[in-house]
């Protein structure tokens, strides 16, 4: 294969069909199946695909007695066919809110703390100038938000960039970290003692984010560093709401964020645990694309959340 100029694409003939074409491929494994997938018939399915592989001089998948298997060339397509797919559904998302008098749409995701207080407010504050502006939140962890960020789902996100991920791809504006804390129920045995120690935490059921998920990593390294046996029974769980509702109905203890802990938390029903170590994870912030243009929704949304994070800063630098 030579090298591919810039308008590419055009010489090769490349057409929405192949990126539908190369969808169905990837979850079928099968020229027969992809077709009827498609409602075409098969000797059109493989002409469209061997076309191509000819314009572009190389193969893009493995050709086998059943099926087929895309190679390297072959995930490459199907990656970013994923993304122009994505793309034109939110474009037509796009032209139908302005049309019906909604002004866009924007997808946003985020991790939990920001989703709470940071988001909220800026979504408040555009909704007043802008009330037609359609907006979705997704809250996850970031390890999940940033594969849909990179496929077209989210216009951009709060989170953070996860390791292996090439970061050339994005536009980091860090924001701050997040200051965590550990929450009993009121009433629960530890919720009076002091000191209080990590051992003592230990030796009760746990409500924790899976495995890998940052907030775990540090839960676990705490341990580690502190020569302390982890709790033997934890509930391996994102949604901070089911570990609440465990800690609110047994002995469990879990571990969220300051700012989620003060909007959920009600006194008489939750405990914080005093800790004499401040616990924190790595910082997170706006993240974006670095090649592609914002929505105008998208674009405000983003200004608003800009200025926002340039007054909290402000405040707390003259405190």
């Amino acid at each position: 294969m030579g090298v591919l100029d810039e308008n590419w694409f055009l010489h090769a003939r490349l057409k929405l069909r192949h990126f539908q074409l190369f969808l169905a491929l990837d979850e079928q494994r099968n020229l027969h199946r992809a077709a009827a997938q498609l409602k075409m018939s098969q000797p059109a399915a493989s002409k469209l695909l061997s076309d191509l592989e000819t314009n572009l001089g190389v193969r893009l998948f493995e050709r086998h007695p059943r099926g087929l298997t895309p190679n390297w060339y072959g995930e490459i397509m199907i990656r970013h066919a994923h993304s122009v797919l994505s793309a034109l559904r939110h474009t037509g998302e796009e032209l139908n809110a302005l049309r019906d008098g909604n002004m866009g749409t924007v997808a946003v995701g985020t991790v939990m703390a920001p989703a709470v207080t940071l988001l909220t407010s800026a979504i408040e504050r555009v909704h007043r100038d802008r009330p037609g502006l359609k907006i979705s939140v997704d809250v996850d962890v970031s390890k999940a938000l940033v594969p849909r960020l990179l496929e077209g789902e989210l216009d951009f996100a709060i989170t953070r960039i996860p390791a292996g991920v090439d970061v050339e791809r994005f536009v980091f504006e860090e924001i701050g970290e997040e200051e965590l804390c550990f929450v009993c129920r009121e009433g629960h045995p530890l919720a009076g003692k002091t000191p209080l120690s990590l051992a003592d935490m230990a030796a009760y059921p746990w409500s924790l984010q899976p495995p890998g998920a940052l907030m775990r990593q540090r839960v676990d390294s705490l341990f580690l560093h502190h020569q302390v046996a982890p709790p033997s029974q934890v509930v391996d769980t994102a949604d901070v709401f089911v570990s609440l509702a465990l800690v609110d109905k047994s002995n469990t203890i879990t571990v969220t964020t300051r700012e989620t802990a003060d909007l959920l938390c009600a006194p008489q029903r939750f405990h914080l645990l005093p800790f004499n170590e401040t616990l924190s994870v790595q910082p997170y912030g706006l993240v974006s694309l670095r090649h592609q243009r914002l929505s105008p929704g998208a674009a405000v949304l983003m200004s608003t959340l800009r200025e926002i994070i340039a007054h909290n800063a402000q405040q707390k630098n003259s405190h």
